[in-house]
C-alpha cells in the first residue's frame, strides 16, 4: 500500500514536470533561423520579366527586395554594380525586425555583350564581407 503511494505520488510530480516543459516551450519558443532575405523583382513587381536583353544607353528598371529575419533590428550597406561601376549605393539602411523595403533601381548599361548586375548586401558593421547577393546577367546589343 505504501509503495502504490509512493509510485502514484512520483507519476504525479512526473506528469506535474511533463505539463510545465510543454508549457513553457510554448510560451518561449526559441526563434528560428536569423537570416535576411534579398530578391529582385522585375515589371509589375513579379518575380520575372527581367530586363535581360536591352539596347546600349537603354533604361533597365527592378525592384530590390529586402526583409529582416535576424529578430532585431539590423542595418545593411546596399550596392548594385556592373563590374566595376557602381549603379547604386545606400549606406546604412536600418530595417526593424521583421521589417521589409522595396527600392526601385535603374540601371543603364552601355557596354555591348553579356553584363552582370550584381546587387551586394552587406550586413553592419562587416562592410567588407558580403553577406547577401544576386545577380541579372543583362545582354545589350
Amino acid at each position: 500500500m505504501k509503495l502504490d503511494k509512493t509510485i502514484s505520488t512520483i507519476l504525479v510530480i512526473l506528469i506535474i514536470l511533463g505539463v510545465s516543459a510543454v508549457v513553457y516551450i510554448v510560451v518561449n519558443p526559441q526563434p528560428n533561423e536569423k537570416f535576411t532575405e534579398l530578391y529582385i523583382l522585375g515589371e509589375n513587381g513579379k518575380a520575372g520579366n527581367y530586363p535581360i536583353n536591352m539596347s546600349a544607353g537603354e533604361t533597365g528598371n527592378v525592384t530590390m527586395g529586402i526583409v529582416n529575419h535576424e529578430y532585431m533590428e539590423t542595418s545593411y550597406n546596399l550596392i548594385v554594380k556592373s563590374g566595376n561601376n557602381t549603379i547604386y549605393h545606400r549606406s546604412n539602411l536600418t530595417l526593424p525586425s521583421n521589417g521589409k523595403i522595396e527600392i526601385p533601381v535603374e540601371f543603364n548599361l552601355t557596354k555591348r555583350g553579356n553584363n552582370t548586375v550584381e546587387f551586394l548586401l552587406y550586413k553592419l558593421p562587416e562592410e567588407s564581407k558580403v553577406y547577401r547577393s544576386v545577380y541579372l546577367t543583362v545582354n545589350v546589343s
